[in-house]
């Protein structure tokens, strides 16, 4: 009894602190690009993103910090683990219901499913949480995440003769196994263009142009150039 009046009288930021060491508990064995450290880039880019927005700074920390707590791709694709999850959790610390709701459709729209997907849902919030998640996968940290998911699955680092594919479907997308530069073609160079924010715009400039330069220097590193 004494448990659930302390539930129930949580204030926000003791629902955020308990939500941090949930976090930090559930992936404190993730793949190193999407672990604690990755969440918290996650939600501190979110956090300025959302001070230029009029939004529910409480949604989107909450949704930040949730964002990958099952991921799909280590899930066996599972797109609803990561949903569920976070509502169970918020559920057991008496989160009210329509934020839950708002964190797991946020959950549940937030990644890059390929070039040729549509997204349906749209909120203030999705918009902010999905520039600030994108934006951790683009310039420096998106190339070592990139390098390092390629590594953690075996992946090339580039092969001449398999070509970039622009128009995979979602389930292609999904499964692909190329080569980890053709992944820049396929996600990370086109963020860019898919920011929602003007906040999320001018941060995503500098990491884009960073990326072209990393891809120009790769190239000539291959070819043994001076």
């Amino acid at each position: 009894m004494d448990k659930q009046i302390q539930l129930i009288s949580m204030t926000e930021k003791e629902i955020i602190d308990e939500t941090i060491n949930f976090v930090k508990v559930t992936l404190q064995n993730a793949e190193g690009g999407h672990d604690w450290w990755h969440i918290e880039r996650v939600w501190k880019n979110a956090t300025a993103i959302a001070a230029t927005e009029n939004v529910n700074g409480f949604v989107v920390a909450l949704a930040a910090l949730l964002h990958d707590i099952a991921d799909a791709k280590f899930n066996g694709g599972n797109e609803e683990i990561g949903p569920v999850t976070a509502t169970q959790f918020l559920k057991s610390i008496d989160v009210e219901e329509e934020v839950i709701e708002q964190v797991a459709n946020i959950i549940r729209n937030i990644s890059f499913k390929g070039g040729n997907f549509t997204q349906t849902f749209t909120s203030l919030e999705l918009a902010v949480v999905q520039d600030a998640d994108r934006l951790d996968a683009m310039g420096a940290i998106g190339i070592a995440r990139a390098f390092n998911y390629g590594g953690f699955k075996n992946r090339e680092l580039y092969n001449p003769t398999l070509a970039p594919d622009l128009n995979m479907t979602k389930e292609k997308y999904k499964n692909t196994t190329a080569p980890t530069i053709n992944h820049f073609y396929e996600k990370l160079l086109l963020l860019k263009n898919k920011m929602n924010t003007n906040t999320g715009r001018q941060m995503a400039e500098q990491r884009h142009v960073f990326m072209e330069n990393f891809l120009a220097q790769f190239y000539k590193e291959w070819e043994g150039e001076r």
